[in-house]
């Protein structure tokens, strides 16, 4: 099928189980490639709009992507006023649990919906199936829990493909993307493949976080390593893992982005 640039009507069936903002080149029929952005946990599409404007990657069509569900009004502590009014706050999860060993809403609720709703409608069965494109043109980005996503969708990609014997003839190469790049978001073992003797992830990842991330620490870090066989690592000056905000938070993610839009 030949390769076509997506038009803002090939989303539409998408909704209202998906809410989708574009953001083109500016002329759009140099795009070569597709970045897809997941916010974190609370926040919305819009945020992350605004960063791929800021961003202009050249060639890039940017598709920024809003959480599969609100997030309730009791846990945004909004007043009786305003929990009423449409939600800007959403998240990826299938559920809203509170893990038992921190009290804090868990870090893993599962991700099924959000795996079928972008991995199944909107990568495979519109950018892939609809407009041409390859998995190898796509590249994925999260923030915190939309990171855990990015990094799971990898995962879940290449899930399928076994370590075939070399005596048997060439090894399946597996599927993967462009690259992914996760802020301050492990990967959910909900979303790590259960295939025994199957390759590891070959989609390219990049991790950044702060110096004393309590989600991405040394354990999160080797789960990573252990489901991809590339994973980069960026660990910032600062405790926390909030999104850069320095040219030298932003450096090794610039430079991953013009590593692998060179690729392929």
């Amino acid at each position: 099928m030949r390769t076509r640039i997506p038009k803002p009507d090939d989303f539409a069936p998408l909704a209202p189980s998906l809410h989708v903002s574009l953001v083109f080149p500016e002329v759009p029929e140099t795009t070569t490639a597709i970045l897809i952005l997941f916010h974190g946990l609370g926040d919305s599409e819009v945020s992350f709009t605004t960063l791929a404007k800021s961003l202009n990657l050249p060639g890039i069509l940017a598709i920024s992507v809003r959480g599969i569900s609100p997030l309730p009004p009791s846990l945004l502590g909004l007043p009786e006023s305003e929990a009423s009014a449409p939600t800007k706050n959403f998240h990826w999860g299938d559920d809203l649990t509170m893990s038992p060993s921190t009290g804090e809403l868990d870090p893993d609720p599962g991700f099924s919906k959000a795996e079928e709703l972008v991995l199944g409608k909107l990568i495979q069965e519109t950018l892939v199936g609809k407009c041409g494109w390859e998995t190898n043109d796509i590249m994925l980005f999260g923030f915190g829990q939309g990171g855990s996503l990015a990094l799971g969708l990898s995962s879940r990609l290449h899930g399928g493909q076994r370590v075939v014997d070399v005596t048997e003839g060439e090894g399946a190469t597996g599927k993967l993307f462009k690259g992914a790049i996760s802020i301050g978001g492990p990967l959910p073992t909900s979303m790590i493949p259960t295939l025994s003797a199957r390759e590891k992830a070959r989609t390219p990842a990049l991790i950044c976080h702060g110096r004393n991330s309590e989600v991405l620490d040394d354990d999160a870090i080797e789960v990573i390593k252990k489901e991809f066989v590339d994973v980069r690592e960026a660990k910032w000056k600062k405790n926390d893992d909030g999104m850069p905000n320095s040219r030298e938070e932003m450096l090794p993610i610039m430079q991953f982005f013009a590593e692998r839009l060179r690729a392929w």
